[in-house]
């Protein structure tokens, strides 16, 4: 006979989730609205509800690039179609990135079975690059759906990284799936072509008469959501339908010395994106921190033992690297997959016309979570280092809390939610704004 104890958990862990996923939601709901990159995405998509046009473009990179294809517009907009309020997008994003992010906690969970899962699974849905970009609408939050499709699928193609958890079909088509929908939402869908090859190089490998049938299923994938693109084409012409984007690739002689400084270089901004990155999130600069400080006395200690443990795990991350004994056998692959990666977009950054900024290659954030997993994972068998574990999340919730509440009274959507509303209920986006000038849609 079962005990209550074993009764209640099925139940508990949905109603977990269910909790959880009303968290983000809120705290989405709750990020900046009226910013001109936020303000411009959520257009998109209220432009496609109230005039009907089909987004032949998507997000803006300059006032002169935009990104070919449907998929932002869609699911900016189509959310309006079955639920006509101003929060009907985010209830969409936040399933798509919920979803994406319990798949992921799944995969990590079960590449690290002596791991305790509520920390994997709290820590993926309540860190700060998961919780501030894949919450609110703003174009780079829709890699993060794409981003741990492709590098699961990856992953499990790769010969020396792969658990079998994901069958070889599937991992194609995910990986098809993935980089379609990143393509239409951020630049960075360029850095995923080199593991794709190298995917296709391995698999080629090993079933050199299965590799047709591996292209074919990466092809399904890449059919789903690359179909968006061919509207564009279409109506735009080959040249006319890459909305610039090829002007975004050139030398930058500029990246190649700022990409090698520690901290704000490469290294250091890939580190932080699995780590608790906390002053990006509370302002923009000195100024607004302190401000945000001063308005918000009760989140001090929070945000000294959070910064504090923020700032070590990069450099923890680094000095973990040299590990040389470890209870995962895939240990060494894992931490040079993670460093040909870092590799990789200190080459690719040479050829860009943006600088390194950590938003820019957010995709990657599935390699180095898995990589950070890894290295806390020996430290989490320890008794000591669970109950520092639980006061770090638990902290990381009660100042999110106080966060997205200071964000509620700032600049949320709610600092005037009838001009949404307005231009809803009217079927003019313009009652919003209007797009940028010069976009294409």
């Amino acid at each position: 006979m079962k005990s209550t104890e074993e009764r209640r958990r099925p139940i508990l862990f949905p109603v977990l989730l269910s909790l959880a996923f009303l968290f983000r939601l809120a705290f989405g709901v709750s990020s900046d609205f009226w910013n001109s990159d936020e303000k411009q995405t959520y257009l998109i998509g209220l432009k496609l509800y109230t005039a009907g046009a089909w987004p032949y473009f998507g997000p803006d990179v300059t006032n002169t690039i935009q990104i070919p294809g449907a998929l932002q517009g869609l699911a900016a907009g189509l959310p309006f179609f079955i639920l006509p309020i101003p929060e009907a997008p985010y209830i969409l994003l936040n399933i798509l990135s919920f979803a994406a992010l319990c798949f992921f906690a799944w995969y990590c969970s079960e590449r690290l079975p002596g791991m305790p899962k509520w920390f994997i699974w709290t820590w993926l849905l309540t860190a700060p690059w998961t919780l501030n970009l894949s919450t609110h609408i703003v174009n780079p939050s829709y890699v993060l759906f794409g981003a741990i499709l492709f590098f699961v699928g990856v992953i499990e193609t790769y010969p020396f990284l792969t658990r079998n958890l994901v069958p070889l079909h599937w991992a194609n088509l995910m990986m098809g799936v993935a980089l379609f929908w990143v393509m239409q939402f951020h630049m960075s869908w360029v850095i995923l072509i080199p593991f794709l090859f190298v995917s296709f190089y391995f698999q080629y490998g090993q079933q050199r008469l299965a590799i047709l049938k591996s292209v074919g299923w990466f092809a399904a994938g890449a059919i789903l959501t690359g179909s968006f693109l061919i509207p564009t084409y279409l109506k735009y012409g080959l040249v006319g339908g890459l909305g610039s984007t090829n002007e975004a690739v050139k030398f930058n002689s500029a990246n190649i010395l700022s990409q090698w400084n520690v901290v704000e270089g490469i290294l250091g901004r890939f580190l932080s994106l699995a780590s608790y990155e906390l002053p990006r999130f509370i302002g923009r600069n000195s100024g607004t921190r302190l401000a945000f400080i001063e308005n918000n006395p009760w989140l001090v200690p929070f945000i000294v033992f959070l910064g504090l443990v923020g700032l070590l795990q990069p450099i923890a991350l680094i000095v973990l690297w040299f590990r040389k004994v470890h209870t995962q056998k895939d240990w060494k692959a894992i931490k040079y997959f993670t460093l040909a990666t870092i590799c990789l977009l200190y080459v690719s950054f040479t050829f860009s016309f943006r600088a390194p900024y950590s938003h820019t290659f957010y995709v990657t954030f599935p390699v180095v979570m898995l990589y950070s997993l890894y290295c806390w994972s020996e430290f989490l068998k320890q008794e000591h280092w669970r109950k520092f574990a639980m006061v770090f999340v638990v902290s990381g919730v009660i100042f999110s809390t106080g966060l997205a509440f200071d964000n509620f009274r700032r600049k949320s959507l709610y600092v005037d939610r009838s001009i949404p509303k307005a231009a809803l209920d009217a079927k003019d986006y313009r009652i919003l704004g209007e797009r940028r000038e010069g976009s294409r849609f």
